[in-house]
């Protein structure tokens, strides 16, 4: 099962969770679509980084897509040439959450581009979303070497993942993604990886990027991915990671990504899913 629909799987047991609220996260999902079948970003303006997470939205609640509309947003990317990396692999998993396939030529340009970015800028991100995008274009990995060496050169000695070699203190999100990667790539995920990710909850009851960092929906989501994908109990956490994460819940319908930040959006409404399923 590719990440994507493991996600997938995993945030439609959200549901169960949000019970009567989950009404509301839609109708709050849905005002989030601008004119043109994009979703909006922070700014109102609609972009494909957003729609990634609003169309996911929708989909493990059970909502209608309004895919014609979508599509018309999609197709004006063409081959994403006048996208960076990070949106060039959004629009790869926004053709793959409508179930409509990219064309060939289209497909291998993408994967081309993909390849190139990757082998000239070498993060665990980086890895991280050429390893969803070659996934959803059913682009086979016949050489891990460059993702394995990758996520060994950025290890810490706290037992995390960085995203640059300079960095010395390892990031749940970053360690997440590596511990992701290397489950998908059917390899061993050290031990110390767990206890890192474990080591970053805080008292609110949510994760932080790092231990004694303020707790966000960002690292709580990604964190409870990479646990549950690993194996790890979560039992012992289920109450008070639940507990942090109805705290940012907004009376309008959406997430917010933190205490500090209380903006709604498409971002952390989906990441408050993706964790509630996990905890599910």
């Amino acid at each position: 099962m590719s990440i994507r629909r493991q996600m997938l799987e995993a945030a439609s047991r959200a549901k169960i969770s949000l019970g009567d609220q989950a009404e509301a996260v839609v109708e709050f999902i849905v005002s989030r679509i601008n004119k043109d079948g994009g979703f909006k970003d922070r700014a109102g303006k609609s972009d494909l980084y957003y729609t990634v997470f609003g169309i996911e939205a929708l989909s493990v609640l059970g909502a209608r897509i309004p895919r014609d509309k979508i599509t018309g947003y999609l197709a004006q990317f063409e081959h994403g040439q006048s996208l960076d990396f990070i949106h060039l692999a959004c629009l790869v998993r926004c053709w793959a959450n409508i179930a409509c396939p990219v064309k060939p030529d289209i497909c291998n340009t993408i994967a081309q581009r993909i390849g190139n970015h990757l082998v000239e800028h070498t993060t665990i991100y980086t890895c991280f979303l050429a390893l969803c995008a070659y996934q959803d274009l059913g682009i086979e990995i016949n050489d891990k070497g460059i993702f394995l060496d990758c996520i060994d050169s950025l290890r810490t000695a706290d037992g995390g993942y960085a995203n640059e070699p300079d960095i010395k203190i390892g990031a749940a999100p970053v360690t997440a993604a590596a511990v992701s990667i290397l489950h998908y790539l059917n390899e061993p995920v050290p031990d110390t990886a767990i206890d890192r990710l474990f080591s970053c909850i805080g008292p609110e009851g949510g994760f932080g990027v790092m231990p004694q960092a303020g707790a966000d929906l960002l690292s709580t989501a990604t964190a409870l991915h990479a646990l549950s994908v690993a194996g790890a109990p979560l039992v012992d956490i289920r109450k008070r990671c639940l507990d942090f994460i109805n705290g940012l819940w907004d009376g309008r319908g959406g997430f917010c990504a933190s205490s500090a930040d209380r903006t709604p959006d498409c971002e952390y409404t989906y990441y408050a899913l993706l964790a509630m399923g996990h905890l599910s």
